[in-house]
C-alpha cells in the first residue's frame, strides 16, 4: 500500500512516501480503507521526538492518528460493523507506528464510531481528536447552562469544536483569536477577543464577575491569566501547559472513546457541529500539510487524500 512513513525523528522534511506492507488486522479491528486522514500539530510534534517520554516509536512510523473511510475488512470478533460501512476514528495505539497517513489502517473498534452521513469523508476526518479533545474537555470542567466559558484560541481545530459544543450545552462562549478570525467566531456562536496583552480586561469587559471556566489549548502561559478573569471557583483544563494543576485545573490528555465519537457523530447530523475544511492535499505532499500546521494559524482542518 501506498503510505507515508519516518524512519527517524525529525521535521517534515523525514517523511517519506511510498510503498509499505499492509497492516495486520487483530481480532478487535478492522481494516479501513482510507478516504480522509486529519493532520493535526499532535503528529508533527511526536514525529519530532516530543512524545518519546510517554509513547515510544516502533520505525517505521506511519504519522496520523485521525481518519475516515470504508471497513474493507473485518477481525476474527468484530459484531460491531460490516464491511462496507463508512466509520471515522481517532486510532491511536499504545505504540507510534501504524497510523492514518496511508491507503490502508487497522483500527481497533473502541477507536471508531460511524461517519456521520451528513458529512464528507474530508469533514469527518477533522472530527475525531479535535472534537473528543473538546468534548472531554468541557466535560473536565463541568460546562454547561449559566456558565461563561473562555476558549482560548477558540478558531482553531479544537477551539471552534469547543465553542460549538458549549453553545450547546447551554454556555455562553468567550474566544480568543487573531482579529481576522472573529467574524468566524461569531458565526459560531462566541464572543470574540483579541489575545496578547490587555486580555484580561478584554475579557473583564465582557464578563465583568469573570468567567466560570477555561479552556486554555493553545499553551504559551495564557493560563497564568486566569487568576485576573476568572470567578472564584472557577474550572481549569489545558491540553498544553502542566502548570494548569499548579493552578488547581487539570491537564488532559484525549482518550480515544467510541461512545464519546457516536455521540459527536450524532450532533453533526443534526447539524450541531460542522468542519471547516482549510485545505485538502494529496497524500503525498504530507510534508507540505504538516509545515502548514506548523506556521500555526490555520483556520479549520488540514486533511490528506490516498
Amino acid at each position: 500500500m501506498k503510505a507515508v512513513s519516518y524512519r527517524a525523528h525529525g521535521g517534515p522534511e523525514v517523511l517519506e512516501y511510498g510503498e509499505l506492507p499492509e497492516p495486520v488486522v487483530g481480532p478487535d479491528s478492522v481494516l479501513i480503507q482510507v478516504k480522509a486522514a486529519a493532520v493535526n500539530p499532535v503528529d508533527w510534534k511526536a514525529q519530532a521526538g516530543y512524545l518519546d517520554g510517554m509513547i515510544r516509536s516502533v520505525f517505521p512510523v506511519v504519522p496520523g492518528w485521525d481518519v475516515s473511510g470504508v471497513v474493507v475488512r473485518l477481525g476474527a470478533d468484530v459484531p460491531e460493523y460490516q464491511v462496507g460501512d463508512e466509520v471515522m476514528g481517532y486510532v491511536r495505539e499504545d505504540v507510534l507506528s501504524q497510523g492514518t497517513y496511508a491507503e490502508y489502517v487497522a483500527a481497533p473498534v473502541r477507536t471508531l464510531a460511524r461517519k456521520p452521513e451528513r458529512l464528507s469523508f474530508e469533514q469527518a476526518a477533522g472530527i475525531p481528536l479535535a472534537g473528543l479533545t473538546a468534548y472531554q474537555a468541557l466535560r473536565a470542567v463541568g460546562a454547561g447552562s449559566g456558565d461563561t466559558v473562555l476558549v482560548h484560541a477558540a478558531a482553531g481545530g479544537v477551539g471552534s469544536m469547543a465553542v460549538q459544543l458549549a453553545r450547546h450545552f447551554g454556555a455562553r462562549v468567550i474566544g480568543t483569536a487573531s482579529e481576522h478570525n472573529h467574524d468566524y467566531l461569531r458565526s459560531l456562536g462566541a464572543e470574540p477577543v483579541v489575545y496578547g496583552d490587555g486580555l484580561a480586561e478584554r475579557v473583564r469587559a465582557l464578563a465583568p464577575q469573570g468567567v466560570n471556566a477555561v479552556l486554555d489549548l493553545v499553551g504559551g502561559g495564557v493560563i497564568h491569566t486566569s487568576p485576573e478573569l476568572t470567578a472564584p471557583g472557577a474550572r481549569l483544563v489545558s491540553i498544553a501547559d502542566p502548570e494548569v494543576s499548579r493552578l488547581g485545573g487539570r491537564l488532559l490528555w484525549v482518550r480515544p472513546d467510541a461512545a464519546e465519537l457516536t455521540i459527536l457523530a450524532e450532533l453533526a447530523d443534526l447539524g450541531v457541529l460542522s468542519v471547516e475544511v482549510a485545505e485538502a492535499y494529496p497524500l503525498a505532499r504530507a510534508a507540505d500539510a504538516q509545515r502548514r500546521s506548523a506556521e500555526g494559524h490555520t483556520r479549520g482542518k488540514l486533511i490528506l487524500r490516498p
